[in-house]
């Protein structure tokens, strides 16, 4: 499992497209917002933006049922009818789905907001998205989702959200979007927004171990 920052790093924009539909042209501070504690356990706490990879993690690394909300911005006919739709979002609300029922509709799902609790493993996220706005527009819920494991799978968690060998570690980043890159031929305004592309930079800023780093990528998603 990779974290849709990490797939940005290897170049693998088209995957994560989804992440960038609701930013427009400018500079948006304090996103992706990720806190690392690793003591007796692995704590993880962070903004919306990390809901599915948080889910997505729990699945892999643990037999789980899952509980809360999943958005779909099309019909996912695995799970039984919608509660309601939204705009452009069908709200399921779902109990008892297990890890391996979500790793059959991960990648269907616009977001998961889901709870789920083991021996091993607790995951706890909030049910309602925070409003779209630029870096710096009011303060910003790092604990929006919140994850808590087992030492053992210290390898997969690192790996998956790109954490160096540490104990203690505060994540951001900036997203510089510079270009927005319209589909030629497309006359539909909603098609238009959803399959439109941006193109710029995420600057990624982490303490690690009370020790500062930078890095930049350049990316199109």
């Amino acid at each position: 499992m990779e974290c849709f920052i990490k797939k940005v790093w290897q170049d693998m924009g088209e995957e994560v497209h989804q992440y960038f539909v609701r930013f427009s042209r400018g500079s948006f501070e304090n996103r992706a917002v990720l806190n690392l504690q690793k003591t007796t356990k692995i704590k993880l706490k962070g903004s919306f933006e990390w809901a599915n990879d948080f889910v997505k993690i729990a699945a892999e690394i643990s037999q789980l049922n899952f509980s809360g909300i999943i958005m779909g911005k099309q019909e996912i006919e695995e799970l039984s009818q919608f509660t309601t739709k939204k705009k452009e979002l069908i709200y399921y609300e779902v109990s008892g789905l297990t890890s391996e029922q979500v790793k059959k509709i991960q990648d269907r799902a616009y977001c998961m907001l889901l709870d789920a609790e083991n021996e091993e493993v607790k995951l706890k996220i909030k049910k309602k998205l925070p409003k779209p706005g630029k870096g710096g527009e009011g303060k910003v819920d790092d604990k929006f989702c919140q994850l808590e494991s087992d030492l053992k799978y210290w390898t997969q968690v690192k790996e998956a959200f790109m954490f160096p060998e540490c104990k203690k570690c505060k994540i951001a980043h900036t997203f510089l979007i510079e270009q927005i890159i319209i589909p030629e031929g497309e006359k539909d305004f909603s098609k238009i927004r959803e399959l439109a592309k941006k193109k710029g930079k995420i600057i990624r800023t982490m303490e690690i171990d009370k020790q500062e780093s930078k890095e930049e990528k350049e990316f199109v998603a």
